[in-house]
């Protein structure tokens, strides 16, 4: 008897195994979102902005952690969308998220106006911004950088964990 004739285009079929490779295939890049990744920043520090300021605006005080987390979100949805670990990416959502913070402290502002004027925030906010924001110049102290550091440096980990 005779053996099988292997079907023809399968050099294997006989059950031998392919010869190994002579090095290891390079690997594959990662591949870079870079617009991608600025703009998730930039909708992940606007949203937890505005988090942060409802909650802030709700207690009538202003919390640390909040501020961190609003940097770390944007840092996190940056490196995320973006593809991985990128300067670019750290310093946008480190930007992003200074804004972020700065748009919850309004909205805190307008919120706790809103309660002591009782008026409707839609109202405090958009119709007396200018008022707004002289408040807020008028009120900021060393605490108020210290939550906008804090911000910035949770951006600076949140691209960095978004890889591991």
């Amino acid at each position: 008897m005779s053996q099988p004739v292997p079907p023809p285009g399968n050099p294997f079929a006989d059950g031998a195994a392919p010869a190994p490779a002579p090095y290891p295939a390079p690997p594959v890049p990662a591949r870079s979102h870079l617009g991608l990744g600025i703009a998730a920043a930039l909708v992940a520090a606007l949203v937890a902005g505005i988090v942060y300021g409802v909650i802030a605006g709700e207690i009538e005080r202003e919390i640390g952690w909040a501020a961190i987390g609003v940097g770390f979100l944007a840092g996190f949805a940056a490196g995320k969308a973006g593809g991985g670990p990128n300067r670019i990416l750290q310093v946008a959502a480190a930007v992003f998220s200074l804004g972020g913070v700065y748009l919850g402290q309004l909205v805190a502002l307008a919120l706790i106006a809103g309660k002591e004027l009782k008026m409707p925030f839609m109202e405090v906010f958009f119709q007396n911004f200018d008022v707004l924001v002289q408040a807020w110049n008028e009120g900021k102290d060393i605490m108020t950088i210290l939550f906008f550091v804090l911000a910035g440096v949770g951006a600076f980990a949140g691209v960095r964990k978004a890889d591991g």
